[in-house]
């Protein structure tokens, strides 16, 4: 593709974020760590200046919520928000050593231990799933497995009913909606009242876990203490809640998905996993690296600072892109190219890295390992289904998920 004008580059516009790699290309041959025109905004893209970042959490701070709560000047968005919680750090936008107090507390949920001793649980809820399609020859396979497959596991280990499975994902989509920051008005206000009506929820929810105990991630932050002795307030509760169900379920699905697309588009390696199973956790690895689900993050700067050789002011604000970092051709050769059997496919950094590496990173590996074993045993054939995939992504700075995914199959003979 032809190159860009980097002076009057909109990095944050839906079209580079629906087609960004050409734009990280030349960023990462130009201008490693740009800054944005007329912004204290620097998009840094190369993965060795990336990971200087994220595990220099001095310099580097988590502590950007700032730019989170300056996404509407809407007064009746502002008015919506103001019946629900207020919003306090806890895990996604707090630093060391205040972070651990808060990581400490639901690091046991997500132990690979605990992880694998789910893994029977995670493959029977697979197989029900495609149980209610195998033999319809075609599926809205996003909605239908990619979808609930996440929410069902993370509103099991939550305490919640399954039968709210359309609710947690609505609440989901808002809270990684507003996260992302592209919302329009209309968006912003459908994204206040869900998030208000997720946190009414769950402050009962607080509430009866209180009273009736259980084993589960709510009944367990209801009742923990930090602090020499104090009970977690609500908004501590419900920040973290929020952060668990975007981050337990959102990557998952954004990663099944492409990846089915990936290996639609590359038959020779779909092909290679077919005949050879054990290949795929390595292929999971593959498919994060290319489709890096959490595409970005934000680093506000604590003090002035050097990354990759520019100079960068305090209080101003990086955008480390992973998905770019991903496709850095000094550690991935013919990095835009799916190698299923990549030797060093695993150096991603899909789920970050350092203090803040994501929580639920091994849970979604094995949704993911699950899901397209499951698949690739079950069906073959696959294709897109013409006239029902446009293949967009929602629009958003930080995640990246298909907004659809039909596909064709024949049913696999045993």
């Amino acid at each position: 593709m032809s190159r860009v004008d980097l002076a009057e580059l909109d990095f944050f516009s839906a079209e580079v974020q629906e087609c960004p790699f050409h734009v990280y290309r030349q960023l990462q041959d130009e201008a490693p760590v740009w800054q944005m025109p007329g912004t204290n905004v620097f998009v840094v893209t190369r993965y060795n200046d990336i990971r200087e970042v994220i595990r220099d959490p001095g310099r580097f701070s988590n502590n950007f919520s700032a730019l989170l709560n300056a996404g509407s000047s809407n007064k009746e968005v502002s008015a919506i928000y103001e019946q629900g919680y207020e919003m306090v750090e806890t895990l996604l936008t707090q630093d060391p050593p205040r972070h651990r107090v808060y990581r400490n507390l639901v690091n046991k949920v997500f132990s690979n231990k605990r992880i694998e001793g789910m893994r029977p649980f995670i493959e029977t809820m697979t197989e029900e799933l495609i149980d209610q399609w195998i033999d319809e020859g075609e599926v809205d396979l996003l909605n239908r497995l990619c979808v609930p497959l996440p929410i069902y596991v993370i509103a099991d280990q939550l305490g919640v009913p399954r039968s709210e499975l359309t609710l947690l994902k609505k609440w989901s989509d808002a809270s990684a909606s507003r996260l992302g920051q592209l919302a329009n008005e209309q968006q912003q206000l459908e994204n206040a009242r869900d998030i208000v009506e997720f946190q009414h929820y769950f402050a009962d929810l607080i509430d009866r876990k209180r009273e009736q105990p259980e084993d589960n991630i709510i009944s367990d932050l209801a009742n923990n203490t930090i602090d020499e002795g104090r009970l977690l307030t609500k908004p501590e509760i419900l920040g973290m809640v929020q952060q668990i169900l975007v981050a337990g379920n959102e990557t998952s699905t954004n990663a099944i998905a492409g990846g089915v697309v990936l290996l639609i588009q590359n038959p020779e390696e779909q092909a290679k996993l077919r005949a050879n199973p054990d290949l795929i956790p390595g292929a999971v690895e593959e498919i994060l690296r290319l489709e890096t689900p959490t595409a970005g993050m934000w680093r506000r700067v604590t003090e002035d600072a050097a990354v990759g050789g520019v100079d960068i002011p305090e209080g101003s604000f990086l955008m480390v892109r992973f998905a770019a970092g991903n496709r850095d051709e000094s550690i991935f050769p013919c990095s835009g190219a799916m190698q299923v059997e990549r030797d060093n496919a695993d150096s991603h950094m899909a789920f970050g890295q350092g203090t803040h590496f994501c929580l639920g990173a091994q849970l979604a590996r094995t949704e993911l390992q699950i899901a397209l074993t499951t698949l690739l045993r079950r069906t073959d054939n696959w294709g897109l289904v013409e006239g029902k995939n446009t293949l967009e992504h929602h629009p958003n700075v930080l995640l990246r998920g298909l907004m659809d995914l039909h596909i064709s199959f024949d049913k696999a003979t045993v």
